[in-house]
């Protein structure tokens, strides 16, 4: 079937795009926007992909679900659009980043600049319904973002995973530790942020890496 999708991930998930389970996904989808308010806009459910290329992904972000409040979501996780409010895991995000390298805290809660420069911000759910967060879980999304993550594990070298909180982590299980960078701690969330996700150094810690693998070290 025909996904209007980055072309390089195109080709790497063609398989899942003729899933019985992607086809039944792809219905559900289109029936929720015909019939209620669904989040992201359409047209920016794979913006993940469609801002970073399979072969210049360098970092993987695992989010789980797409913020499900009015203006919010954008297609990246953990990101919203200039002028939107930075939801609290993002704010802790940028406290943390701060407090890690000493950079100032942004205006603005767009993660476009992350994903130009080979940042996957990956949910695992690509859609939702309109505060209602985990309305599209089930449906299929997890099989196909567990499906990226594969290809990335397989066919890629020496990339870094941030998993936070135990729903990435889960998600990540799969990923090969000899050949890539799992960094793991609590979520950002309010919730549970004092509990190790402040102090992880996981920002330093990734472009540390990056550094000593000959590449170009993310501008956080």
């Amino acid at each position: 079937m025909d996904v209007k999708i980055e072309e390089s991930w195109g080709e790497k998930l063609e398989e899942e795009f003729h899933a019985r389970y992607f086809m039944e996904l792809t219905e559900f989808v289109r029936n929720e926007y015909k019939s209620t308010t669904v989040y992201p806009p359409g047209k920016r459910i794979f913006s993940a992909f469609d801002q970073c290329p399979f072969s210049r992904v360098k970092v993987v972000i695992l989010g789980q679900d797409p913020y499900h409040g009015p203006g919010q979501a954008n297609g990246l996780c953990f990101s919203v659009s200039d002028g939107v409010k930075k939801p609290p895991s993002l704010v802790n995000i940028f406290k943390e980043i701060s407090d890690d390298l000493g950079q100032p805290v942004p205006d603005s809660g767009n993660l476009d600049r992350w994903a130009r420069q080979g940042v996957l911000l990956l949910n695992a759910t690509l859609t939702v319904r309109a505060r209602q967060p985990g309305s599209h879980q089930g449906k299929g999304w997890e099989e196909f973002t567990d499906a990226v993550v594969s290809a990335l594990n397989k066919n890629r070298n020496n990339l870094v995973f941030m998993l936070w909180g135990s729903y990435a982590q889960r998600k990540g299980s799969v990923i090969d530790r000899s050949r890539h960078l799992v960094l793991e701690s609590p979520h950002p969330s309010p919730f549970s942020a004092h509990r190790g996700f402040f102090g992880n150094r996981h920002f330093s810690k990734c472009n540390d890496w990056l550094r000593a693998k000959g590449l170009e070290p993310i501008d956080w």
